[in-house]
């Protein structure tokens, strides 16, 4: 049954670069609004004396937009062609981010959370099909690591308006707001060049991608659990350690900013070497980075740590991404980028979540070791595919 859809996938043709070109700028302008909102909105409620608890319940909401609309993708993609999606979302983004500078109101922060969630969640689905549509496979590592560091490059951009503008008076959102705007503007002209659309996704293709793919859907999960405790939760593990707030959000652009300069090596390696044992070796020192972060008192270790950190996690999403365009195609591509927007909600909203209760519950030092403690999980199932992929070899 799987190889009805992966054939012809493997098929060389002439990569569309405009397509590729729009979904990186896309995926690149929300990626700068994420960085800039899960830091900058962790350290107002912190400001303000919200708990841990609460505000990851806030980063848990935007999840719960990301699943929403995954549900509804296959309705919207049948009702509005992918690439006019994609401009409409970012659209939305620069809504919600202009409600975050306008209202200060908590319920008001949890609605434009939830909305954000919802219209990334049709960016990162369009875009990924798109993506492995408009490339062929014999670069689809390195388009794929391309696109890993466009999105991490808008991780650590985000950030670094915290120091310059400060948390307060909403101008970093504001600003923000105005740069996703201008980029939707330029994706609707750029994609009047594209030679390729995004497809609709198949009528159950949801449940047909996790029945075919269930190790990509775990990479995702691991991914989304790992990634979210890292950008959302660990600015806060920083401040409650005594560091300033600056230091905090540097931490989230040393997340992003060398990931970011990793992906188009990882990329390299993904169309050389064995792309289900990249993922493996990404979980096992994603788990060891988080599990060394309670042990180290040197502001530079720490941010060497979490450089590694960042780079290791976001391998698994790159590797997942690559093994789509690999195995599958057509409506099935949507499915499964749905399934992954899907996957990453429901591992972000445990990362965030489980990780601020238990630094609630147990201590601070215990929200790092748990994150780690699940990844030597995955690690153990990644290894293990990877060894009976060799075994049938």
């Amino acid at each position: 049954m799987q190889t009805a859809h992966t054939t012809d996938i493997a098929s060389d043709f002439a990569p569309d670069w405009a397509a590729i070109a729009v979904v990186v700028m896309g995926v690149t302008c929300f990626a700068v609004g994420q960085g800039l909102t899960y830091p900058l909105i962790a350290l107002i409620l912190e400001s303000r004396g919200v708990s841990p608890s609460v505000a990851g319940l806030n980063a848990s909401v935007f999840a719960l937009g990301l699943a929403s609309s995954t549900l509804l993708i296959g309705k919207l993609t049948s009702m509005v062609r992918g690439d006019r999606l994609i401009v409409a979302s970012l659209v939305g983004v620069s809504l919600a981010l202009t409600t975050f500078s306008m209202f200060d109101q908590l319920w008001v922060w949890f609605v434009a959370r939830f909305a954000l969630g919802f219209c990334t969640s049709i960016i990162y689905t369009v875009s990924e099909a798109w993506l492995n549509t408009a490339c062929p496979d014999r670069i689809r590592g390195r388009v794929s690591g391309i696109y890993s560091a466009g999105m991490c490059a808008g991780f650590a951009a985000g950030p670094l308006a915290i120091p310059l503008v400060g948390i307060e008076d909403g101008f970093a959102f504001a600003m923000t707001a105005a740069y996703v705007a201008l980029v939707a503007f330029a994706s609707v002209m750029l994609g009047r060049y594209a030679k390729t659309k995004p497809e609709a996704s198949e009528a159950g293709g949801l449940l047909t991608f996790v029945r075919l793919a269930p190790i990509l859907t775990l990479m995702v999960l691991a991914f989304g659990f790992s990634d979210i405790a890292a950008i959302s939760m660990i600015p806060l593990y920083f401040v409650e350690r005594g560091y300033s707030q600056n230091f905090a959000a540097f931490v989230v652009t040393m997340v992003a900013l060398p990931t970011a300069l990793a992906q188009p090596f990882v990329g390299w390696l993904l169309d050389r070497v064995s792309r289900p044992a990249i993922a493996a070796y990404g979980a096992l020192l994603t788990a060891i980075a988080f599990l060394l972060l309670p042990l180290m008192e040197s502001q530079v270790a720490l941010l060497i740590t979490i450089s590694i950190l960042g780079a290791a996690s976001f391998s698994l999403y790159t590797a997942a991404l690559t093994l789509l365009g690999e195995r599958f195609r057509g409506g099935l591509l949507v499915s499964g980028a749905a399934v992954y927007a899907l996957t990453y909600a429901i591992g972000s909203a445990f990362g965030s979540g489980a990780t601020g209760f238990t630094m609630d519950w147990i201590g601070i030092d215990a929200g790092p070791v748990s994150t780690g403690l699940v990844m030597v999980i995955f690690t153990v199932i990644f290894a293990a595919n990877v060894l009976r992929l060799h075994g049938r070899a």
